[in-house]
């Protein structure tokens, strides 16, 4: 069983809170020396000036390193920096290993002592009595022999063979790589770290699996942003530069990359999988799945695996309703998973009521619930274009899909508050255990979104109706 209250899951956000923790602390500690250091030296307990102290001790050397270390570390892990040179972020974080040398080593002078009298470490037992904290190496080994076993099990797991089995190329850079890799077990929602040593030996980069345990491979969808991911894709035959070769036969820039006999692909390393919030979908009665563009591939893993659940002879039970929402910029984005969101909204509306198929308007009990919303400026050429293919026709022109798109921002505070009330008077869905609901709310997107939407599920909760909000990374 899940331990609840421990944030498996959220281990970026765990890995953060930690970081600030250090900090406070780190501040706190060489706040308190420094002013040790200036009283040592005005009151000559010691015979010593403060910048001796500081530079030709252990703990004043070791001190200073870690703090260069946590210097380069913390700066370089904001968010602009990440994402303008995710190589400088990367690499600056290795730093992590000579900081925990400097504090493995950090009460070897025997700095804190009760004694005024120098002691060497070699003095035996004499030692041993009189220096304080220097115990405290063998809680440290304990964390770092952890940390290195586990490093090296994540090695030896990423060299396990992977097997390219096709790549596909989608609109706006976007690229899907597919391949087999026999010894990864995996569940909907999880994400991995990437390697490709023909790109980079050493950097290795997250991605959401966009397959489901269904499928007979294992996929990622991979957004050109960064040298990295350009780099990656040429690499892989789908680049800016082999694009320009397919321009005149796909306009909308997707084709598939033809794994020729013979052909060679670059060697992938796999290091995963990894937990995400995403995998508790299916404890809620309820759950609102948020992407924005490329933010919607953590939700094609999830709705596969609903797809294929609901299908299999023990589809879940305890969920009954998925609200999905997807906010695109332009409408060629729609057809990164166009076929499989007309899959599912066949299926949502044929297990409800096959009568009720082509009356998307009607309010029946379907399963799955589609919003598109278009946030892209259309000149009136555009808008009139749409207007006449939506004449004697069910499905939407943008989409093919039977819910109709919505154009603009949407509004989460209506939504949900629109949400909440049918919840509460027990027209939304029937059902339901009881009428106070907990809806899971799961967004993937920029951060500004993120906080909107979480501000909406605070404001828009009510005793009976509480809407919980988790954030994807990848």
């Amino acid at each position: 069983p899940k331990v609840k209250w421990l944030p498996l899951d959220e281990s970026r956000w765990f890995h953060r809170q930690v970081a600030y923790s250090l900090l406070f602390w780190t501040i706190v500690h060489t706040t308190g020396h420094y002013v040790n250091f200036f009283n040592v030296e005005r009151s000559q307990v010691r015979k010593q000036a403060a910048v001796e102290i500081h530079y030709t001790q252990a703990g004043g050397v070791t001190g200073h390193v870690m703090l260069f270390c946590m210097l380069l570390m913390y700066t370089t892990a904001h968010q602009k920096i990440r994402q303008q040179s995710f190589e400088t972020f990367w690499y600056t974080h290795h730093l992590f290993v000579p900081f925990l040398l400097a504090m493995y080593t950090h009460a070897t002078g025997c700095f804190v002592r009760d004694t005024v009298e120098p002691v060497s470490p070699f003095a035996g037992k004499y030692f041993w009595n009189h220096c304080l904290g220097y115990q405290g190496w063998r809680w440290e080994l304990i964390g770092g022999g952890m940390y290195l076993f586990e490093r090296v099990y994540r090695e030896i797991r990423a060299r396990r063979p992977t097997e390219i089995i096709k790549v596909v190329r989608h609109p706006y850079d976007a690229v899907e790589i597919q391949f087999r890799k026999p010894s990864m077990q995996y569940k909907a929602g999880q994400w991995l770290f990437l390697n490709c040593p023909e790109v980079s030996k050493h950097q290795w980069h997250p991605f959401t699996i966009t397959s489901c345990p269904f499928d007979p491979y294992v996929s990622v969808h991979v957004r050109q942003v960064g040298d990295f991911t350009k780099s990656l894709a040429n690499a892989l035959g789908a680049g800016p530069e082999q694009a320009a070769l397919y321009e005149e036969l796909d306009p909308m820039g997707m084709y598939e990359v033809a794994l020729q006999q013979g052909q060679e692909m670059p060697t992938l390393r796999i290091d995963g999988p990894y937990g995400a919030p995403a995998e508790d979908v299916f404890n809620h009665e309820i759950a609102i799945l948020i992407g924005t563009g490329i933010g919607v591939t953590p939700w094609a893993s999830i709705l596969k695996n609903i797809w294929h659940m609901r299908l299999s002879p023990n589809p879940p039970k305890r969920l009954k309703r998925v609200e999905f929402i997807w906010v695109c910029r332009t409408t060629t984005s729609f057809e990164w998973f166009q076929a499989l969101l007309s899959s599912l909204e066949m299926q949502s509306l044929s297990m409800s009521s096959p009568s009720d198929y082509n009356k998307p308007n009607e309010d029946t009990d379907e399963f799955l619930k589609i919003h598109t919303y278009l946030t892209q400026k259309m000149d009136v050429d555009q808008a009139n274009n749409i207007v006449l293919n939506s004449v004697g026709t069910t499905k939407d022109p943008l989409t093919e899909l039977n819910s109709r798109t919505n154009f603009g921002r949407p509004d989460f505070h209506k939504l949900l508050g629109a949400m909440r009330d049918s919840i509460e008077n027990g027209t939304y869905i029937s059902g339901l255990e009881s009428r106070r609901a907990e809806v899971g709310v799961y967004f993937c997107g920029p951060n500004l979104a993120a906080r909107s939407i979480r501000k909406a599920c605070q404001e828009e909760s009510s005793h009976d109706v509480k809407f919980r909000f988790w954030k994807e990374y990848f």
